[in-house]
């Protein structure tokens, strides 16, 4: 990739950033716009692009549980979407092929049922990267949203695994207790690889090494090795950490990613049409996700917001396309047809998951006739009792603020965070802390006129992931007439000023205010210590 290339791609990746795109959606312009100027994706872009999705499998493992899985509105459901979205693409196919459409006209059944299924697949790295930029990874609707997605990969890596025609051979049989005999000795240089480069570098062993070329010996997916290191990795209580260490480093190498569909794709009318009517069968897709996820008793919250984060087609749908027309089994026209529908999912499902909650809140009525009347135990909204004061976000910062507040004020503290496996973390350490979600209206139509309206709490504290979060909670307590005191956190300057504007009584960029208590703290100790000797 030479220095041209990736100035265009960063031209397109601010440009795009700057309509409220995801920067991803300006990498594959910079492709597409590179590959009409006869750019050829190299070995190189094709490396880079196998370490990021490597990267971000492993990064996924690292905060998913086996237990996740167990789960039937994961694997039922992830089977059950696929299976019915299959078959009304099926149906679309074969409609498109009567009426005598060019690109569908030529496919057999069995090219039928391959397109058919590529495109039932939602695309892994789009959703989690929207889900990360939100700081919603760890949310609910964002863990049953990861699920659905890893499950579907697996479906994909079996088809690639029998339609190459290449089995894994029997050493793929002690890869199992291979991992669970390594695992003490990974704990162990994971416990002692401290917290700089050489954390990272474990990361890189862990996932290209350990899960990509070991899978890849035994003839299977490397992409799949990388997942199941990560979560192998997962129970380790440095696992997160090692995830948000090597962030910067999986979205460099994605950059690759989306360069490369843009530059495997020869634009041509025909296939450009073909694209956009694939492109519609987003609108079966995903209200399929919805009523699949509502039937599995989850919120029509939960099965709307994971269901925006899934409204796209997906770069294993390219894989799946690309083996079978290697294979013979579709036409190599198709290739740029899921290409382009894949791109153009991306940039519709983009404003869509930034206007989440605004669609959220105006059609929760009509969502909400969708839902039935049980509920899963991890899916209900709780109430906040008789609370003072209130936290919302439980990471390191909401934790601190939470045990200066219960033991300075001795009032009434209560936190809530979305990570129900961070709560009960919380709720087992003695910590007054609930598993709800600031950004959920249900929440908000709960404590209404029973909490914050009467002047019981008197004091909101945001300690969020994201600002957008923050803005909307500000939103809400504007919207009942809370009077009492909103104090937010930024990470950057620029959005300690958001929020400023947004009026709250006082904002802190958490980073500066960290350095600040330190200061604070050693100063207090070194007064004791003088009033001591003095004395």
């Amino acid at each position: 990739m030479d220095p041209l290339w990736i100035s265009i791609a960063f031209l397109f990746g601010f440009l795009v950033r700057t309509l409220g795109l995801p920067p991803l959606v300006g990498y594959l312009v910079a492709g597409f716009v590179l590959h009409y100027t006869g750019a050829e994706a190299g070995s190189l872009i094709q490396s880079l692009s196998d370490i990021g999705i490597m990267l971000l499998l492993f990064t996924i493992g690292l905060k998913m549980k086996v237990k996740t899985f167990l789960r039937p509105e994961i694997w039922a459901g992830a089977t059950i979407h696929i299976a019915a979205t299959g078959l009304a693409i099926l149906a679309g196919v074969v409609l498109m092929s009567w009426w005598g459409i060019s690109a569908f006209s030529g496919l057999s059944w069995n090219a039928s049922l391959l397109v058919s299924f590529s495109m039932s697949f939602s695309s892994t790295v789009f959703a989690f990267k929207v889900l990360e930029e939100k700081g919603e990874t760890t949310s609910l609707h964002g863990k049953i949203a990861i699920g659905l997605l890893i499950m579907q990969d697996i479906f994909a890596v079996l088809f690639l695994v029998f339609a190459a025609g290449k089995a894994p051979n029997l050493y793929a049989l002690l890869i199992p207790l291979a991992l669970l005999v390594m695992r003490p000795m990974l704990f162990f240089f994971l416990n002692r690889a401290g917290h700089g480069e050489m954390l990272i570098l474990f990361g890189f062993f862990a996932a290209l090494v350990l899960g990509g070329e070991l899978f890849h010996l035994t003839g299977l997916k490397s992409d799949l090795g990388a997942l199941a290191a990560g979560m192998l990795l997962a129970p380790h209580r440095k696992a997160g950490e090692l995830a948000e260490n090597l962030m910067g480093f999986k979205d460099m190498f994605l950059i690759g990613f989306f360069l490369s569909i843009g530059l495997s794709v020869d634009l041509s009318l025909e296939i450009i049409i073909a694209a956009l009517i694939v492109l519609t069968a987003l609108s079966v897709k995903v209200p399929l996700y919805f009523l699949v996820l509502t039937r599995f008793r989850l919120r029509a919250r939960t099965a709307f917001l994971s269901s925006l984060s899934l409204a796209n087609y997906s770069e294993f749908g390219l894989i799946v396309a690309s083996v079978g027309a290697s294979s013979g089994l579709i036409p190599y026209d198709w290739l740029g047809i899921i290409a382009i529908a894949l791109s153009l999912s991306f940039i519709l499902a983009a404003p869509l998951n930034s206007a989440s909650y605004r669609l959220l809140n105006r059609y929760r009525d009509f969502l909400r006739k969708f839902q039935g009347s049980r509920r899963l135990p991890y899916d209900r909204p709780y109430d906040i009792g008789d609370a003072e004061i209130l936290i919302f976000g439980m990471g390191r910062f909401g934790s601190s603020t939470y045990d200066q507040l219960k033991k300075v004020y001795g009032r009434k503290v209560l936190a809530l965070d979305y990570d129900s496996e961070k709560v009960a973390v919380h709720q087992k350490a003695g910590r007054n802390v609930i598993h709800d979600d600031a950004t959920d209206q249900d929440f908000w139509e709960k404590i209404d006129f029973a909490h914050l309206r009467t002047g019981q709490v008197q004091i909101v504290i945001l300690c969020m992931g994201d600002i957008q979060s923050h803005k909307y909670t500000i939103e809400r307590l504007r919207e009942i007439n809370y009077r009492g005191v909103i104090s937010a956190t930024g990470k950057y300057d620029d959005e300690v000023r958001e929020l400023q504007k947004e009026g709250v009584d006082s904002a802190y960029n958490f980073y500066a205010e960290a350095g600040v208590g330190f200061a604070n703290h050693v100063c207090e100790k070194l007064c004791t210590m003088i009033d001591e000797g003095e004395n």
